[in-house]
């Protein structure tokens, strides 16, 4: 398959581990790479420089950052200062306070836009359904509801040419997304996972995100180079 044969598609990328291993599983799977990020108002935007960094470093040949009204989204610890974020809970079913009111479904909305606008008809997102904080938005049947609603919506869908979700990540536990993507050679100390991070993106180390990571790391065997080095810079 030569370069001009190549399908294009789209990639949620946050800047976290998850979504830095699926950018490379799509690398993988042969397609031409393009990504899209948020600015939402999030308090840990600092993962903004980091998909910049992922982006780059995987060769994204076009890179978007789009921003969205942090009105939206209220009511979220992750967007509201006054809201703290959970530390060192028991992580169940419950939906938690970082919760983000439909973040989800306005992000893959934003992406089926582009889709349509650049004649794109992949899009991945890092979803998981198995190692998660019990986010309604990360379940399998939302998954395939939005794809099935957006072949009905969208021209290109109803024209033959409907945008497929791609959710590799889906019913992975951490331990094996953190060994595929080192399989893959995703730089992890590129990323960026925890809900409340330092100026410089230093992890608290308690949030539910930091202890999946923690968890994740330690049952693949292997060092987190976020914890156990200095942060990569973004050159």
């Amino acid at each position: 398959m030569n370069g001009s044969e190549k399908k294009t598609a789209l990639t949620l990328l946050s800047g976290g581990l998850d979504s830095a291993t699926v950018l490379y599983i799509a690398r993988e799977r042969g397609f031409r790479l393009y990504a899209l990020s948020f600015e939402y108002g999030q308090r840990h935007a600092y993962e903004i420089s980091r998909a910049r960094l992922q982006a780059k470093n995987a060769g994204v040949e076009e890179h978007f950052i789009m921003r969205l009204d942090p009105t939206l989204f209220r009511g979220s610890a992750l967007t509201e200062e006054k809201i703290p974020v959970p530390r060192d809970r028991t992580i169940d079913s419950e939906i938690p306070v970082t919760y983000v009111p439909a973040r989800n479904m306005l992000f893959l909305a934003h992406a089926f836009a582009l889709c349509e606008s650049y004649e794109i008809e992949d899009v991945f997102i890092g979803v998981n359904a198995l190692d998660y904080s019990g986010y309604p938005d990360c379940r399998p049947e939302f998954i395939a509801a939005l794809e099935k609603a957006a072949a009905l919506g969208m021209k290109s869908g109803v024209e033959g040419h409907p945008v497929k979700i791609h959710a590799p990540l889906q019913t992975l536990s951490k331990t094996r997304i953190i060994q595929e993507g080192l399989r893959l050679g995703v730089d992890y100390g590129a990323t960026s996972s925890c809900y409340d991070p330092g100026p410089d993106g230093t992890p608290c180390g308690h949030c539910d995100s930091c202890v999946l990571r923690e968890n994740g790391f330690r049952e693949a065997g292997v060092l987190d180079p976020l914890t156990s080095a200095k942060i990569t810079n973004e050159s």
